[in-house]
């Protein structure tokens, strides 16, 4: 481990071994500098981390500065084929204003109508609408009395429709207001009081129509199909106070989150979808996802070029820095020609094994002369050797996006959408209850796979305030 170009570690181990040489010093005076060196240890092992190198997000990198983008070959703007979003003129205006010449400025003469030069200024109109239903009363001669039918689901007084609920839940789980900025919004913008208990009231019957209408169970048995590449990911939530996780499973088409008190197999086999699932998993190697052992399985390799970074600038190993290279060159091949042939792909394999060979020879497992008499399980490993050792015993899962087709390099998409969740967590704190995770979990899920399938989120919530699904979850319960 390096520092300002001082060798850490080996001023550690020095130290070590003066103070084993060292035959003055009493026991508890070795014990106290020892524990001392550790401390050293973990405190230098943070210094220098950064979100090139380890987990750490971008936001918390001291003195950011934007990483310079390669340049490309592509010219600058938008590029050929692409969809633009330019305002035009609609065909079909809401509302025409003529607007005459006024001919008392004109020359003397004879004038026709030609035509007309049109501007259209597009603009919003926020209002409330109030629908009121007036249901005839017919009474016979003996006095009894035939109300006409109200439409299905006007049952008061006075209630909020379709459109106040969706806009509502729209705000709240996928803008992801407070529920005090959505009160503040409805009151100054349309007029209309709405509390924070209406609110969570709107939330859980969205919740409830997720569930009922059967998208989430549509959403789990798509996930699962075997033909494809899973995403999967984790990150802590608070509920309550506790800490407690959110779990994600998702495709380029579907998405689907749990809440759990627990982070391993247990609540990923209540979630139902990881023990049926059988085509390639991919993830950032957190164990207990390989005791799902029915399906192969992809590493996130932008966590091993991290890894291998910090290798590389803490702890000096060239090795470190050739395999960061070879894996992002593996990469670019891959993205140029899908279609790699056989031979390039071994050529690329020895090339890696080549490297944790020499990787080996500097970075080499611990002594086991040094085990103390009695002490059992693994030696403890630098995390260079740990990384090493990965690379190497799961090989084939570092590689699946080279060997097969249609798996990524990385697993940004899982990361991607389980950031969201992140942001509530931000926004709001936490969540006050399972229940609350869990309504959040379902709408998201919801919401989530509709964006990525070109429903927009408006819609969404507004066919599933009327009991209806959008075609993508209809055609798909029809196969």
């Amino acid at each position: 481990m390096n520092l300002n170009s001082i060798n850490i570690t080996e001023i550690v181990e020095q130290t070590k071994t003066q103070l084993q040489e060292d035959k003055t010093l009493s026991p508890a005076l070795k014990m106290s500098i020892e524990l001392i060196l550790v401390v050293v240890v973990m405190l230098a092992s943070k210094l220098g981390l950064n979100s090139q190198n380890s987990s750490i997000p971008p936001s918390k990198d001291i003195n950011r500065t934007k990483p310079t983008r390669e340049k490309s070959e592509k010219s600058a703007g938008g590029q050929k084929g692409r969809v633009g979003k330019t305002l035009t003129q609609t065909e079909t205006p809401d509302e025409v204003q003529v607007i005459l010449v006024d001919r008392d400025f004109l020359p003397k003469g004879h004038y026709r109508e030609v035509g007309f030069q049109k501007r259209q200024v597009v603009d919003i109109d926020i209002s409330k609408v109030v629908t009121e239903y007036q249901a005839q009363i017919l009474e016979n001669e003996q006095g009894k009395r035939f109300v006409g039918e109200f439409p299905q689901g006007v049952n008061g007084p006075i209630q909020y429709g379709v459109g106040v609920k969706a806009h509502a839940v729209y705000l709240s789980q996928y803008q992801l207001l407070p529920y005090n900025r959505i009160e503040e919004y409805f009151s100054d913008q349309l007029g209309i009081p709405i509390s924070a208990g209406s609110l969570f009231n709107f939330n859980e019957q969205a919740a409830a129509l997720v569930k009922s209408s059967g998208a989430e169970g549509i959403i789990k048995a798509a996930l699962q199909s075997p033909h494809q590449t899973l995403h999967v990911d984790e990150t802590g939530i608070n509920i309550g106070g506790k800490r407690r996780w959110l779990h994600g499973a998702s495709t380029t088409w579907w998405t689907y989150f749990y809440p759990h008190e627990k982070r391993g197999k247990i609540a990923m086999d209540e979630a139902g979808i990881l023990p049926h699932f059988t085509g390639v998993l991919c993830h950032d190697h957190w164990k207990p996802y390989y005791q799902y052992t029915q399906c192969q399985h992809a590493l996130c390799n932008a966590h091993h070029i991290r890894e291998l970074e910090r290798a590389w600038e803490q702890d000096g190993m060239q090795w470190a820095k050739d395999m960061q290279t070879l894996l992002k060159e593996m990469n670019k091949a891959q993205i140029d020609n899908p279609d790699l042939d056989k031979g390039a792909k071994q050529k690329y394999r020895e090339q890696y094994q080549k490297i944790l060979l020499q990787g080996d020879a500097k970075c080499p497992p611990p002594d086991k002369s040094s085990r103390v008499e009695g002490q059992r399980g693994r030696l403890k490993r630098t995390k260079s050797r740990a990384l090493l050792e990965r690379l190497r015993d799961y090989q084939d899962d570092v590689l699946r996006f080279m060997m097969s087709t249609g798996v990524p390099f990385t697993n940004n998409q899982g990361e991607n959408d389980i950031r969201m969740t992140k942001v509530h967590q931000k926004i709001s704190g936490c969540f006050r209850s399972k229940q609350g995770a869990e309504m959040f979990c379902l709408l998201r899920s919801y919401l989530s796979t509709c964006r990525k399938q070109y429903v927009s989120a408006s819609l969404a919530l507004e066919l599933l305030f009327k009991n209806q699904l959008p075609d993508i979850f209809i055609s798909d319960e029809a196969e």
